[in-house]
């Protein structure tokens, strides 16, 4: 059983530096992180007692509105269990709230969309941390080398060319970011649309 002193901590106002990300500080000093080093236990507990809170809602109650049993709400809280994601985002469903990932900051991870048409010849996804090329043309395929049909899409394995790309797309989009950086090298104007021809 808890204190009064550990639930009122929960609805206590919040400071502006607490209730906005970065908010209240200037320009030049680090963003203020919302997170614990990554030893330390996620607060399940302390989670699943805030949406109770908010949700009014007894043990028994949130396990009937998160079809859970009603002693798993109690390990939970107790920190005897941790809940698998599915689990958890039952229980904060049931007071309004869902589950994100976000950096040191705050910005909100979104996740990455799956487009039907963008798989390869086994209806595999292409590698996540590779850029997907449409349309290769000759040089863009890494198999271009061994005379192979090319397919309708593709990825770059080289990492040197991928990441050329994507500095010079930042350049371009970002330009109040970037405004006082010299450009980088364009590898448009290499003749290849993706850059240089894959050399091995």
């Amino acid at each position: 059983m808890t204190g009064p002193t550990d639930d009122a901590a929960i609805d206590a106002p919040a400071t502006p530096d607490e209730a906005t990300p970065g908010a209240g500080r200037a320009d030049d000093e680090p963003p203020a992180l919302l997170t614990e080093p990554l030893d330390v236990p996620f607060p399940a507990a302390g989670i699943v007692r805030a949406v109770r809170r908010r949700a009014d809602a007894s043990q028994r109650e949130l396990a009937r509105f998160a079809r859970v049993h009603p002693a798993t709400v109690g390990r939970i809280e107790s920190g005897a269990l941790t809940p698998s994601l599915a689990m958890l985002s039952r229980i904060v469903g049931t007071a309004g709230y869902r589950l994100v990932v976000v950096d040191e900051s705050g910005a909100v991870l979104m996740p990455m969309r799956d487009g039907a048409d963008l798989r390869d010849g086994a209806e595999r996804r292409y590698p996540s941390h590779l850029d997907v090329v449409t349309d290769p043309r000759p040089g863009e395929w890494w198999a271009d080398i061994y005379g192979l049909a090319r397919p309708p899409e593709t990825f770059y394995r080289n990492r040197d060319v991928r990441d050329a790309l994507r500095r010079r797309s930042q350049w371009e989009v970002r330009v109040a970011k970037y405004r006082t950086v010299p450009p980088p090298p364009d590898p448009q104007r290499c003749g290849y649309r993706g850059g240089p021809p894959i050399r091995w």
